[in-house]
């Protein structure tokens, strides 16, 4: 009897024994993880920041712990014998106040990250196309052209609106009269008249000789007081210097010019050449062939020549001009009638 009272015990308390040795680590490793995660009285719920493993391995959530229990192949009821002690571990406040922490979070210490290159990288604004000018319709035009000096409008002058009459004045008639008996060739022409320029003779003429003796080369057109004055100065003092300094009488001279429509140089004003009241001499001719020239250096016995005919000009002519005046006389004499305050004269 006793027998069999012991060998049924045993039968009996193996199963008993069975669960005890499951159930002891189950609720020693419940213990272990509840006494770890608790903290100590007095202290916040914070977790102390814990000191990373050297190698960073990925905890296990309770759920893996607990189907890493149910892949051990124990018996499946004995696992459900402890549902109630499971679902207290789950359900504990430390689980609820603190979720599990991430993969990243139990890693090993964080060091510093790289910069990430973006997945798509900002390419920079176009920079806007530089639109070309577009030409004008029209190109510039130039500005215009300023008149030269010489062209400017000449300084009124009384003479220049003088005009011929239907009929002769009779100082024009007496003056040919003149001419004539002094034996004094010429021919008449028509009037000169330019109203743009202000160069103006009413009645010219043409001097072909300047006395019975002296002749003139080339014509020269005048108005006839000029030409009075000149063949009375060629006959009265140059003739008869000639034949006293130079031994020869006076042939003939060479004119440079004598109407000319022009002002003065470097002025506004007309010159006495607008108005045939002026004359040029380059040179003279005397009977034996010689030409005396003028110039700024003659022979020193033309020279004197020149001299004389010169001052003795001053008086007859009001205005006589030379070599050494200025540049534009340096090779003839210039002689005109240009009216002056009180009959004076301008000699240089």
């Amino acid at each position: 009897m006793a027998t069999l009272s012991l060998s049924r015990f045993c039968r009996l308390a193996l199963p008993v024994a069975a669960a005890i040795l499951l159930v002891t680590p189950a609720t020693a490793k419940h213990h272990h993880r509840h006494k770890r995660h608790l903290p100590p009285a007095g202290q916040s719920a914070a977790p102390a920041p814990q000191t990373p493993a050297a190698t960073a391995v990925p905890g296990s959530r309770p759920q893996d712990m607990e189907n890493s229990a149910d892949r051990s192949g124990r018996d499946k009821s004995r696992i459900d014998s402890n549902d109630d002690f499971l679902n207290q571990d789950k359900s504990h406040p430390k689980w609820d106040a603190r979720p599990p922490r991430s993969k990243s979070a139990r890693s090993g210490p964080r060091t510093q990250s790289e910069p990430q290159t973006p997945d798509v990288v900002p390419t920079p604004p176009q920079r806007p196309t530089e639109l070309e000018p577009e030409p004008p319709e029209t190109g510039p035009q130039p500005s215009e052209k300023p008149e030269p000096p010489g062209e400017e409008k000449m300084l009124p002058d009384p003479r220049s609106a003088d005009m011929p009459a239907d009929k002769m004045p009779a100082e024009e008639t007496a003056c040919r009269e003149r001419l004539k008996a002094l034996g004094v060739g010429f021919e008449e022409h028509k009037a000169e008249h330019d109203a743009e320029i202000g160069c103006s003779i009413p009645y010219p003429i043409i001097l072909k000789t300047l006395g019975k003796s002296i002749g003139i080369s080339p014509g020269a057109e005048l108005n006839c007081q000029m030409a009075e004055a000149a063949a009375r100065f060629m006959a009265e003092i140059v003739q008869p210097t000639a034949k006293a300094e130079l031994g020869a009488d006076l042939k003939s001279i060479d004119q440079g010019s004598a109407f000319v429509c022009r002002p003065r140089h470097g002025t506004r004003k007309l010159s006495e050449h607008a108005f045939g009241n002026a004359l040029d001499i380059a040179g003279f001719t005397l009977s034996d062939g010689r030409k005396i020239e003028v110039g700024p250096t003659p022979p020193e016995k033309d020279a004197k020549f020149l001299d004389a005919v010169r001052k003795a000009a001053c008086g007859p002519f009001k205005t006589v001009l030379g070599p050494g005046a200025d540049p534009d006389h340096a090779l003839h004499f210039h002689l005109d009638l240009e009216p002056r305050r009180h009959g004076g004269t301008f000699c240089q």
